[in-house]
């Protein structure tokens, strides 16, 4: 009898250490009960002094034993629940591994179950004891990281310039691309992310993107410097301060390497087109909003001309517009792409996406068809081909073209892809009213430069 006792009182312990306080009581109860009507309860090898279950509170005391604290309403919430039993456990745990020191070693050793029902509730018991140590072990539980865009600034060479970097919130873990934005003349990062939304589409899609600031004291507008000689080329000026930025955050971030692209507005989309062409090592795809081609100008003077004229190729004509087989520039580059780099000459350009309002004022349209056609030189030859039916979201229309290597099929990778824009001004396509230089009422640029991006990882030789 005594031992059929001890094995109850045990398997009242386990559930002790599973938190069911109530049902290890009611157990406990039982058991007394049945050993009183037995006259177990006398026995001078496991004293219980009845007094004691007399007492006016509503605990139950067995000397020498357990206590057993008030029972704990299981909680709706099952987190709630859980943490209830992590408190209440390792208390009554500890309670009823002390209380077993008082039971003499001749009673452990000497201990088996009387019955089926005995076995199973030292099991029971046993079992619980190891999920008890497991459950104590430590749980980290780490937290996303919020979305930050915070800034900062990059000295190289050609000077210092500010900068700003959105990182996604929640991509922790993973290599993500990084999508350059060069703002257009009288801009900023903040002004630009708000124009472009791109920070919104870097959060749902998971890549990183930095906004390079003009300094005033390199240009009173805060364009980039697209038109000096000294601004076009690799190895100099703001292209290599600008592809020096970005290996410093692709040492600093976890970034793709093979998924670097750029894009600008204006100024920012002509020096995104001369990253292009002189960085196709760095960047994979580039963006070209109301720019202009590499070369296109060569000073003040020849910049505003060209912004309102088109470019000029050095046979002395207006680029009239992109063709399926040949540039425009006929067999003879402009001066900049003569003068590109052992480096940048080894391959072709990045692949670009050129988006452009046909009723620009401020850059004719016709720098969009110059911008595809610089793009294309260095493939021998090409085959335009226009997508029917297709003008994006947005109010207005727009004609949408794609360019690919003569001889490639239709699922290869394009090299070029030109959006005109029907009645557009010059502003960002589909942009945000919260933004400077935005046309709420056109296809979504940001969405498809998106797009195509993800389309043109770096492809290495």
């Amino acid at each position: 009898m005594k031992n059929n006792l001890l094995s109850k009182i045990f398997a009242a312990g386990g559930l002790t250490r599973q938190g069911k306080l109530a049902e290890a009581t009611a157990a406990i109860q039982r058991a007394l009960s049945s050993a009183s009507r037995a006259g177990a309860h006398t026995s001078g090898d496991f004293p219980i002094v009845a007094s004691r279950l007399a007492e006016s509170d509503d605990r139950l005391v067995l000397d020498g034993l357990v206590r057993v604290a008030d029972p704990i309403s299981p909680s709706p919430d099952p987190a709630r629940r859980e943490a209830a039993v992590d408190s209440a456990g390792p208390a009554a745990e500890a309670t009823f591994s002390d209380s077993t020191s008082e039971i003499d070693a001749a009673d452990m050793a000497s201990f088996e179950p009387t019955s089926a029902t005995g076995a199973a509730d030292a099991a029971s018991s046993e079992s619980t004891a190891d999920d008890a140590t497991d459950d104590a072990e430590p749980v980290v539980i780490e937290r996303p990281r919020p979305a930050r865009f915070l800034g900062s600034s990059f000295t190289g060479a050609a000077g210092t310039r500010a900068f700003k970097l959105f990182a996604p919130g929640g991509f922790e873990g993973e290599s993500l691309p990084l999508m350059v934005m060069l703002h257009g003349c009288t801009q900023d990062p903040d002004d630009f992310a708000a124009g472009t939304r791109m920070n919104e589409l870097a959060q749902a899609h998971g890549f990183f993107v930095l906004y390079p600031a003009q300094a005033a004291r390199s240009n009173a507008h805060k364009c980039w410097n697209w038109f000096a000689p000294g601004d076009q080329r690799r190895g100099a000026g703001e292209p290599a301060l600008l592809a020096g930025m970005v290996r410093h955050v692709l040492q600093t971030h976890p970034v793709d390497a093979d998924r670097i692209y750029v894009a600008g507005l204006s100024a920012g989309g002509a020096m995104a087109a001369i990253l292009a062409r002189e960085y196709p090592d760095v960047f994979a795809a580039a963006g070209v909003h109301s720019g202009l081609p590499p070369g296109a100008a060569h000073d003040v003077a020849s910049a505003f001309s060209a912004m309102k004229s088109g470019p000029v190729a050095r046979s002395g004509r207006r680029v009239a517009g992109p063709g399926p087989a040949r540039s425009a520039w006929g067999a003879k580059a402009p001066a900049a792409q003569a003068s590109r780099s052992a480096a940048a000459t080894a391959s072709a350009s990045a692949p670009v996406i050129v988006f452009h309002g046909d009723a620009d004022a401020t850059v004719v349209a016709s720098n969009g068809d110059a911008v595809i056609e610089a793009a294309l030189v260095g493939h021998a030859r090409t085959a335009a081909e226009p997508v029917a039916g297709e003008s994006g979201a947005g109010k207005r229309r727009a004609r949408r073209t794609v360019w690919r290597a003569a001889d490639a099929g239709v699922d290869s990778p394009t090299l070029a892809e030109q959006w005109i824009v029907h009645g557009a001004p010059h502003a960002w396509s589909g942009g945000a009213a919260a933004g400077s230089y935005t046309d709420p009422d056109g296809p979504d640029a940001s969405r498809e430069m998106l797009r195509f991006f993800l389309d043109h990882p770096r492809r290495r030789a």
